[in-house]
């Protein structure tokens, strides 16, 4: 549908690899994940996790790798124009803007999110935050920062707009200079110093021992222990399976449309079965081996266990925003190590970011025939409008509504729909066979029921699960303060007219097509 004649390529497979390992590895790898096993059985978290990344990760990664492949053999790199070649009817294409819709609106919270790292990396380097005695004072100024309150820290929220401006200009920047020229080449720079950052500052930790030898306990290693030691007698609780599963899909970036989008720039004989499994250990190695080395060893160190449970509870934010930097102006030289890790979470942020704009840029250049410039323009005006909303309606609990739709239950819903859509409406044998083409090895023939009964009857099993326990409560609004229901019911309007814009526009290219036929 495309009037390109000649789509863009990926530089080389290395930079591919590289990519789409940054689109995985992203802040809930260095904070989400080290909160989940602390709080979910610890080591024995770990059987759950593995079990979901066999069923779940590693199939659902060689789908949609697969996916994106075919869906480029015929130009269209975007869900809506996958679909639509892969099921044969018109309702198809509207299903595939689902995957839309949910990189969109995750781009439009995330960056935001994504500026804080880069903000705090300042302030690091600048020991802006160093003599803020407590974690009360040091969550006190990352909600100043926010916009969240007004104190004596910060009395508006003019500096946390400045860095989401340089965040939000650096994405669309690379964005622009396209696939191999932009993108390509920042994983090549970003990803590679995110790992050296991560490990310095691994190593940091180990060589910490115990920071105050009048409290032992207090020590690095229970901070392993705490994280590690398996505590067996949670395997039998199934939210430890359901939040060992969720974690997977948010650590892999799996049913958000990105990495269809950027496989379908592959050549139609390019290996997907070993690129997607050096992505995946990419991101593993990342997440279990340095993201559980460093933010609640060195918490445990220096707070003890019973005060990193609090901060813990407290979620991802307030353990990498407010309880790590306590740490760095305890340590010699913590503004460097607190500089290397902010701007580590800031490199797997962006790396992430960049990833999720890719899929409605591939739309309208595929589907409208835009040109890269009149796309990325296109997208940054639309973000940068709705992203408003996010900044100044943060405290209302604005953010939470649209991650929590977008960024979590719709995960499950669109990778249920395509998994479905691929080994059952396009074909079993024949989604075999395109994943397997060009494979520099075949995938185990085992996968191959996995792929069409097992990862179906999970995914509908999570998906299940979660609209009875979270959906139907978030939706009725339980547990949110009244005066917090505006905003909640203004992010869910939001999130209806972007929905019905994006299928109108779906609709428009599909009938712009049929006109020049």
């Amino acid at each position: 549908m495309s009037n390109q004649t000649q789509r863009e390529q990926w530089g080389s497979r290395i930079g591919l690899i590289l990519a789409v390992a940054g689109n995985a590895v992203g802040l809930g790898n260095f904070l989400r994940f080290p909160v989940q096993a602390a709080q979910n059985g610890g080591g024995a978290f770990m059987i759950p996790y593995f079990v979901s990344f066999l069923l779940l990760g590693i199939p659902l990664m060689w789908m949609e790798w697969g996916i994106g492949r075919y869906g480029g053999k015929f130009k269209h790199g975007s869900a809506p124009g996958m679909f639509d070649v892969l099921w044969k009817n018109k309702i198809a294409k509207y299903i595939g803007a689902l995957g839309l819709f949910q990189s969109t609106v995750i781009l439009i919270y995330y960056t935001y999110i994504e500026s804080w790292t880069l903000g705090y990396s300042f302030f690091s380097i600048t020991k802006s935050y160093f003599g803020l005695e407590n974690f009360t004072e040091m969550k006190s100024f990352l909600y100043a920062y926010q916009g969240r309150e007004v104190n004596q820290y910060f009395s508006s929220i003019v500096t946390a707009y400045f860095f989401m401006i340089i965040t939000f200009a650096l994405n669309l920047w690379i964005l622009y200079r396209g696939i191999s020229k932009g993108i390509e080449k920042l994983a090549k720079i970003a990803m590679p110093a995110l790992f050296l950052f991560a490990i310095i500052i691994a190593i940091r930790v180990i060589t910490l021992g115990t920071p105050d030898p009048s409290v032992p306990e207090n020590s690095v290693s229970n901070g392993f222990g705490f994280i590690w030691n398996p505590d067996f007698t949670k395997l039998g609780d199934p939210k430890i399976w359901l939040a060992a599963a969720g974690q997977i899909f948010f650590t892999l970036s799996l049913g958000m449309g990105t990495i269809q989008a950027y496989a379908s720039y592959l050549k139609p004989k390019d290996d997907i079965v070993l690129s997607g499994l050096a992505t995946s250990a990419t991101n593993e190695f990342a997440e279990v081996v340095l993201g559980g080395s460093i933010a609640i060893p060195i918490a445990v160190a220096f707070f003890g266990i019973p005060t990193t449970m609090e901060m813990a509870k407290g979620g991802a934010f307030d353990l990498g925003f407010a309880s790590m930097p306590l740490v760095f102006e305890r340590i010699p030289l913590g503004e460097i190590f607190g500089f290397l890790w902010f701007l580590l979470l800031f490199f797997a942020g962006i790396t992430s970011s960049v990833a999720m704009g890719q899929p409605i840029i591939a739309f309208l250049e595929d589907e409208f025939g835009m040109n890269r410039k009149k796309a990325v323009t296109a997208l940054g005006v639309g973000i940068f409008i709705s992203v408003q909303f996010v900044v100044f309606f943060l405290q209302y609990g604005y953010l939470n509504e649209l991650d929590y739709w977008a960024g979590t239950f719709g995960l499950v819903v669109f990778a249920l729909i395509e998994s479905i859509l691929f080994m059952w409406v396009f074909g079993a044998e024949k989604a075999w066979q395109e994943m397997n083409e060009g494979g520099d090895i075949k995938i185990p023939r085992f996968f191959f029921y996995i792929m069409k009964f097992i990862t179906p009857a999970l995914l509908s099993i999570i998906m299940i699960w979660w609209f009875i326990q979270d959906a139907i409560p978030t939706l009725m609004l339980k547990g949110i303060p009244a005066s917090n229901h505006p905003y909640i019911w203004g992010a869910r309007i939001f999130m209806i007219i972007l929905l019905g814009i994006l299928f109108w526009m779906v609709k428009t290219a599909w009938n712009k097509e049929k006109k020049l036929i």
